[in-house]
């Protein structure tokens, strides 16, 4: 089974940083990409940054240099890391990624972690 497992969200004041994780706490296959997404302005999810499996790496417009992403894919970890963070970031942060197990491959998303930043 797959279950992916956010961490490091909270309450941070503008211009500081917080350091996302995200990991396979049960059975994975190949990793295939990985990435983050947040619930967006209109509840329907937006692009943060992916990964892809040959190390092609895309971030959202709204970021601007921000924020780093980072991972192992033989571990099934996946990082951000967010700098300069604005109150207009506050979003619950979504974890994914594509495993392949034999000739199946599937996305898998985590539960979610709260991003706040406020003064």
């Amino acid at each position: 089974q797959v279950q992916l497992v956010e961490s490091g969200g909270g309450l941070v004041q503008p211009g500081g940083s917080l350091n996302l994780s995200c990991a396979n706490s049960g059975s994975a296959g190949t990793v295939y990409g990985m990435g983050w997404y947040r619930q967006g302005p209109e509840k329907q999810r937006e692009l943060v940054a992916t990964m892809s499996s040959g190390g092609y790496i895309k971030y959202g417009d709204f970021v601007e240099g921000r924020f780093t992403i980072s991972g192992d894919r033989a571990k099934s970890t996946v990082y951000l890391q967010m700098d300069s963070l604005k109150p207009e970031d506050t979003d619950v942060y979504y974890c994914i990624m594509a495993l392949g197990y034999g000739g199946n491959r599937d996305d898998y998303w985590g539960k979610g972690t709260q991003v706040t930043v406020s003064s």
